[in-house]
């Protein structure tokens, strides 16, 4: 049976070249540019990220500079982005690269590979990007794009589906710009072949081939399995604020937000390990942050106090400046952020 997919490249790279969005990392692609990229846009639409990546060079404009950033630092910079584990990743594969590739990003795909916070998604990325290697880069969108154009019915999930597409693309790079057909193919899944809602058949380059069009279900696919629902934690957020300053916790090292300070905060119905003194509280509203595997159903509550007290380890108190300029508060308290109530 022949495969569809062979089909491919000659007019996906026509429509690229005509309708690509100019990307600073596309008009650069210099290994670290097109790397921090890659980081940045795993679980982060391409519109959030550009004034992040472009801030995130400005001040770490290189391998040696991630590598020797403080930790506030590094965190302030990824404030908002979420998944913060990624760019800590970011600087641990930095001071690997630094220490065993004289500073160097290596441009093989299987050294890539045993960097932290590369997998084999962003390996092909940057080897077919930056360094022009016929690497494919199987992410969702290809797997969508693929599973579409062949109407293939398997688990998109599965690693043996995933590794299949990942050979099959491979012939396709012989004779073409990698770096172009990796781009090409993340553009058409970002642009027409859309995860959500109808995709845009209609303009789409690979439309004389594809069989989920033929066939007039493409919504049909890919196929992927049913996933468990989300466990719902109903949780009450407290802005505590004393003397010009404001209360933070530190949480545990690992786990959900690992490290990260945050709004204290607890579950429904339960308190903290100490008592909070009497003051004036406000209500600030309610909010709802969905994680991976868990939702937040947020309760907000302003505790005005005529006093800082001591608190234990792990807590903090911090004066507006060193919130707003120093220190990164996750995504997840966005709602209830101190700007909006305090500053």
């Amino acid at each position: 049976m022949n495969d569809p997919l062979k089909q491919l490249p000659t007019p996906l790279l026509s429509w690229y070249e005509k309708h690509r969005r100019i990307l600073p990392w596309r008009e650069d692609p210099q290994p670290y540019r097109v790397w921090i990229s890659e980081i940045m846009l795993q679980q982060t639409r391409v519109e959030a990220a550009l004034p992040y990546f472009e801030r995130f060079l400005r001040t770490l404009p290189d391998v040696q500079a991630l590598a020797d950033a403080s930790e506030e630092q590094l965190l302030k910079l990824w404030e908002g982005l979420g998944y913060y584990i990624r760019v800590r990743n970011l600087q641990k594969a930095a001071q690997r690269i630094v220490s065993d590739y004289d500073g160097q990003i290596p441009s093989d795909y299987s050294t890539l590979l045993r960097l932290p916070g590369i997998g084999e998604y962003t390996a092909g990325a940057i080897s077919s990007i930056a360094f022009g290697k016929a690497v494919p880069a199987v992410d969702g969108n290809v797997l969508r794009i693929c599973s579409r154009i062949c109407a293939d019915s398997s688990n998109i999930m599965s690693a043996k589906v995933k590794k299949d597409y990942r050979q099959r693309l491979l012939p396709l790079y012989e004779d073409v710009s990698a770096g172009d057909l990796t781009q090409a193919l993340m553009e058409l899944g970002a642009t027409v072949c859309l995860p959500n809602g109808e995709p845009l058949c209609e303009i789409c380059p690979a439309r004389e081939f594809c069989l989920a069009h033929a066939q007039g279900d493409p919504l049909d696919y890919p196929v992927k399995p049913t996933k468990k629902a989300r466990k719902i934690e109903k949780r009450t957020v407290w802005l505590i604020c004393a003397e010009d300053r404001i209360l933070l916790h530190r949480r545990a090292d690992k786990g959900l937000l690992a490290g990260l300070w945050e709004l204290p905060n607890c579950l429904e119905g339960s308190s903290f390990d100490f008592e909070l003194p009497s003051g004036m509280i406000e209500d600030c509203g309610s909010a709802t942050h969905v994680f991976s595997h868990i939702e937040w159903h947020m309760t907000g509550c302003k505790l005005s106090l005529g006093r800082i007290f001591s608190v234990p380890p792990d807590w903090r108190w911090v004066s507006k400046e060193e919130l707003l300029q120093e220190i990164a508060l996750p995504s997840a308290f966005a709602a209830f952020h101190p700007r909006k109530f305090l500053l």
